[in-house]
């Protein structure tokens, strides 16, 4: 008896003993937070916008630094693309030091280029959503094809429909009917309520992508195809909203729990059904003008052309269409949102930017991207929101495919990546005054950073993404912000809104959606032309742009036709 009862004391001090390993951080890791037995760092893991614990953190524990996790959780900061990421029994390794980034995540990209497991992205998009998905051979052909056809000699066949949308977009700001006040018939005196500039610049980030990448375009936001976009991508969020689905990637047998009992599964149904009926309804609309020899020269009608060479069939090619919508109609829409706010927040910083426009433009024609070359003030203002506000602040997380090892420490095989773009922009060892929208510091150095200190690990185009899992769209994208941020200065004055008594009401340059991609909360604000001849140069450019819509225009609904036609009346 006496041996049985020792037997169990002993069974019993080592399993305490080995409990009291769990969630310890393990040898060789680099350091971090302080962690709890069984729970590592899950009780101090931040639930919404983690950029700003991540950064805390870097300050206190270094650019290179390590998180424990030995439950599953959900991060309520990937609200927009991953919100059910989970960590799982592992280890996650944060990067807010650009030398890190630099040799583990472009120079080591072949084994940090995978993804964390989500199963719910599985299950809606059979593991083809190129953002999210893992590292295998159904996604090295999405990155194949995605490389092929968007390279700079294409995206640059497609500037035309991008100017005359960026035209667009500075009519629908100056006229649009709903976008107006009605307390005067002068152009100069209607400003612009706050919730209209927002959908304006939302239907031109989805009409760019749409018409460069399926040959059709959006002339409003209320076009069905628009509606249908922003309908299932508010649902995807909401499915991988934290908390919408229990922790499958951990207690794997959840996945057999029958529909009837499971609210996720019928939720990820219905929206894996309004996903393909968008995605796969406009390749076929595609094909069908391909059939007809109505080709417009559109992406799509290049990979379906090429299909057999680039190996995708009907699957990956409607799903690699769905992922470039879903980060083309956000991104640029989100960028262009917070250099709006940073403008009016920074009102010295819009006087300079309009000081060199009108220098190098003048009063009576829009710019073009030639202009660019002369204006580095204005190229340091494109940077400098950038930086001031990331569009990505944690990007999407990384996976290692192996073991790593960096500076002496070990990176397990699985291990989640963050790259703390946010943190590395607002370094106040890399940057002056961080805190505050400076596009003189682009001036100064080429990156940026202070003067005398060594900003080589940084790249202009780092706010794109690391590694192979950079934007495949990144020219596409210069070109919409370059064109949109030249555009919106030249013809606007950005100021505060005022309240009834007539007191400014400021903006908040922190209030931001929750989300890996993540832009202002609509605010309120004045948008006036900054004067009559311009705004006669948008009416005019406008009307004169009716030729290059055309070409997208085929299909539209008689609501739609409607519009334009009401629109383009003179």
């Amino acid at each position: 008896m006496a041996i049985i009862i020792l037997t169990l004391a002993l069974g019993i001090l080592c399993a305490f003993i080995s409990l009291r390993k769990v969630g310890s951080r393990e040898a060789g890791l680099p350091p971090g937070p302080p962690t709890l037995p069984l729970l590592g760092n899950l009780h101090i893991f931040p639930t919404g916008f983690a950029h700003y614990k991540f950064t805390e953190w870097a300050r206190k524990y270094g650019g290179f630094y390590s998180v424990s996790a030995t439950l599953a959780h959900r991060l309520g900061e990937f609200e927009s693309l991953v919100h059910q990421l989970k960590l799982g029994p592992g280890t996650a390794i944060v990067l807010t030091d650009a030398a890190a980034v630099k040799e583990l995540m472009d120079k080591r990209s072949a084994t940090t280029v995978d993804r964390p497991p989500m199963h719910i992205a599985d299950v809606v998009a059979g593991g083809l959503n190129m953002v999210l998905a893992r590292y295998t051979e159904n996604w090295r052909t999405l990155r194949r094809t995605s490389h092929a056809i968007l390279t700079p000699q294409a995206s640059a066949r497609h500037l035309p429909i991008q100017q005359a949308e960026a035209t667009q977009l500075l009519h629908d700001i100056l006229r649009r009917p709903q976008a107006r006040e009605r307390s005067s018939t002068s152009t100069l005196s209607n400003a612009v309520p706050f919730q209209s500039y927002y959908t304006h610049i939302r239907r031109y980030s989805n009409s760019v992508i749409m018409s460069v990448l399926y040959g059709k375009r959006s002339p409003r936001y209320e076009t069905r195809e628009t509606t249908a976009f922003f309908t299932a991508q508010h649902q995807w969020e909401r499915v991988l909203e934290p908390g919408a689905t229990p922790p499958i990637d951990l207690i794997p047998i959840l996945k057999h729990v029958p529909a009837r009992w499971a609210k996720w599964k019928r939720d990820c149904s219905k929206l894996r059904k309004l996903q393909r009926e968008l995605y796969f309804g406009l390749v076929d609309e595609t094909k069908e003008r391909l059939d007809k020899g109505e080709e417009n020269g559109s992406y799509m009608e290049e990979i379906l052309t090429r299909q057999k060479e680039f190996g995708m069939d009907r699957e990956i090619t409607g799903y690699l269409g769905g992922a470039l919508i879903e980060g083309g109609s956000d991104t640029t829409s989100s960028y262009l949102q917070s250099l709006i706010l940073a403008l009016i927040a920074y009102p010295e910083a819009q006087k300079k930017a309009h000081e060199e426009i009108d220098r190098v433009v003048g009063e009576h024609r829009m710019p073009t991207l030639e202009d660019l070359k002369q204006m580095p003030y204005i190229r340091g203002m494109i940077l400098e929101t950038h930086r001031f506000r990331p569009v990505a602040p944690l990007m999407v997380p990384h996976a290692t495919l192996v073991p790593e090892t960096y500076k002496g420490y070990v990176i397990p095989q699985g291990a989640t990546i963050f790259v703390n773009a946010w943190g590395i922009f607002h370094d106040p060892e890399l940057y002056d005054d961080p805190e505050n929208f400076i596009p003189e510091r682009y001036l100064l150095t080429e990156n940026g950073t202070k003067p005398g200190v060594d900003g080589s690990d940084m790249r202009p185009n780092f706010p794109f993404g690391v590694g192979r899992r950079i934007c495949p769209g990144i020219h596409l994208a210069q070109n919409s912000i370059n064109i949109n941020a030249m555009n919106l200065v030249w013809a606007f004055d950005f100021k505060t809104d005022t309240d009834a008594s007539g007191n400014p009401i400021e903006v908040d340059t922190f209030d931001y959606q929750k989300g890996i991609l993540t832009g202002p909360n609509p605010f309120r604000c004045k948008i006036t032309p900054r004067s009559v001849e311009k705004a006669e140069i948008i009416e005019r450019e406008f009307l004169e742009a009716a030729d290059t819509f055309s070409k997208f225009e085929s299909g539209l609904s008689q609501e739609d036709k409607e519009f334009v036609a009401k629109s383009r009346a003179h």
